[in-house]
């Protein structure tokens, strides 16, 4: 009798230790650290391009701008508009959209809602479905009806031209707001930074920073206050046509020899 009990207790402990050695090893694989993520290393000959000092930042500013205002002398505002209160609402329905796709959108939303009086009016509904193919429609509509009834209620429906005002509307951040100053009122208040603008700055060494605000710090003294707004241009033209995200064509960029993120 004894001896049975003896065994069925060995038993018991021997399942007891199989279940916890179990139940153990998942626990382990989760408490695993992640391995680093190795930073990238810049070839010798490109290291010595990376411009050191404040002033040859600014050197290489003023060789990128010419440079670029000679292949692109055209470079404008993509976004269709007539006015400011048209640029401001392409601007906002332009987030994770295209120019293209907002442009194609734009001609019937205008001319049913022709100013901020008429779309503060807006069934939400209706608006939703007229801007639903530039993505994110719902937080675009409230973006766009906030903004208009601000605008409608405070200002006689007229966009305000200062930062202070047109970052207080609804749906209105600092690149925005700058992409109106600049484009409907011509005042050079700072520089539109999009994903164009942030990943050129970087590889042409411009800045080391990856916010938005403290890349548009970065580029400020670089430029003369009257080249704000077209140097954002002549960056977002080049990232569209050459200096791409994931296949920069090098070979053909007028600025290979001084860019240290090239290859060639």
């Amino acid at each position: 009798m004894k001896a049975r009990q003896a065994a069925k207790k060995k038993i018991v402990k021997k399942s007891v230790k199989k279940l916890a050695t179990k139940s153990a090893k998942p626990a382990l694989a989760k408490s695993k650290a992640p391995k680093p993520k190795s930073k990238p290393v810049l070839l010798p000959h490109l290291r010595e391009r990376w411009p050191r000092t404040a002033a040859e930042r600014k050197a290489r500013a003023t060789e990128y701008y010419g440079r670029l205002a000679a292949m692109y002398p055209d470079a404008h505002c993509a976004l269709n508009h007539e006015n400011a209160f048209q640029l401001l609402v392409a601007t906002i329905l332009s987030a994770q959209s295209t120019d293209k796709g907002v442009n194609l959108v734009t001609p019937a939303l205008f001319k049913h809602y022709p100013g901020a009086t008429e779309m503060a009016d807006a069934e939400r509904e209706e608006l939703e479905t007229e801007i639903k193919s530039t993505g994110f429609f719902r937080n675009k509509t409230k973006s766009l009806l906030g903004m208009a009834q601000a605008l409608a209620a405070s200002y006689g429906g007229k966009v305000p031209d200062t930062m202070e005002e047109l970052t207080q509307l609804p749906g209105v951040g600092r690149k925005t707001a700058n992409v109106i100053l600049g484009n409907a009122f011509g005042k050079n208040i700072g520089i539109v930074v999009d994903t164009h603008v942030t990943r050129l700055s970087e590889r042409l060494g411009l800045t080391r920073e990856t916010d938005a605000v403290k890349i548009e710090t970065d580029l400020m003294p670089l430029f003369p206050s009257e080249q704000w707004t077209m140097v954002s241009h002549l960056l977002i033209e080049h990232g569209r046509r050459i200096c791409i995200a994931r296949a920069p064509m090098c070979e053909i960029c007028p600025l290979n020899d001084l860019c240290p993120s090239s290859r060639v």
